[in-house]
């Protein structure tokens, strides 16, 4: 809570014209109270801050001297700083995350980002309470719940856990058309191309991905179609190279290639 919150309620009560005691009868506390919040001696209730907020016409967040907007944006700052360390230097990364928790302890974007440079196998049931606590609890944002859920079914599935991982990933709703998709086709300008190219990025991923994944598969019972697939997923990779926001991806996925054609060359 701001410290302030007494000079908040006492700026607010003089605007409104009454006095204490009669703040007080309306909340049902005594004169003395009102006079110890409105001095910094005590604090309001927790329970009785809905209506406070509600006597004055003001917001929880404005009764507790929070600005949500400027908070949201200094977050994000706290995020992007932290994503643009992210390959360079996770453990500076995660510094910057912490250290952002200290001032919003609980913001749920920042535990999502957190999520990204906790290192596994190390620290993987560090990662996996946070990501249940993300994904089980009341968050804001259904996409960092989501996000938890995919990163719980990866996990799960890196430790063998398939029914646990098959229960995460049956909490992510089934997405048959996006956002940026939407807006490529249906709209003008310089929003419809930034969208077209966020969503050709993220499609030539998957695309990618699904092409490796197929060859993983029938590598061993069909690898005839595992090279077609492979030879598809390589052809990709090349088309998309120039991209640098796939760069990571490609780097990862270029990996697995390599050691899937060497399996299937040595058949």
């Amino acid at each position: 809570m701001s410290m302030d919150m007494g000079g908040t309620i006492r700026a607010l009560r003089k605007q409104k014209g009454v006095s204490q005691e009669q703040l007080a009868q309306r909340l049902g506390v005594s004169g003395q109270a009102v006079s110890k919040w409105e001095t910094a001696v005590t604090m309001p209730d927790v329970a009785l801050l809905p209506a406070i907020a509600d006597y004055f016409g003001v917001s929880c967040d404005e009764l507790l001297g929070f600005d949500a907007m400027e908070t949201e944006r200094k977050v994000m700052e706290v995020c992007h700083r932290a994503q643009a360390l992210r390959r360079s230097d996770p453990a500076a990364a995660e510094a910057a995350l912490r250290q952002g928790l200290k001032h919003w302890p609980g913001n749920e974007l920042i535990l999502n980002n957190l999520l990204y440079v906790i290192p596994v196998p190390e620290r993987r049931e560090e990662l996996i309470s946070l990501a249940r606590t993300l994904a089980e609890g009341a968050v804001r944002y259904d996409d960092a719940r989501y996000d938890a859920w995919r990163i719980l079914a990866e996990n799960y599935s890196a430790m063998g856990e398939l029914g646990l991982a098959r229960n995460a990933i049956e909490h992510i709703p089934e997405i048959y058309f996006s956002v940026l998709e939407l807006k490529a086709r249906l709209l003008t300008g310089d929003e419809a191309v930034m969208a077209a190219l966020q969503e050709r990025d993220n499609d030539a991923y998957t695309l990618m991905l699904m092409l490796l994944r197929l060859a993983e598969l029938y590598a061993e019972s069909d690898p005839e179609s595992a090279r077609r697939h492979l030879t598809a997923a390589r052809a990709v990779m090349t088309a998309m190279e120039p991209l640098e926001a796939l760069e990571e991806a490609q780097g990862e996925l270029t990996g697995r290639t390599d050691a899937l054609a060497a399996r299937l060359d040595a058949k």
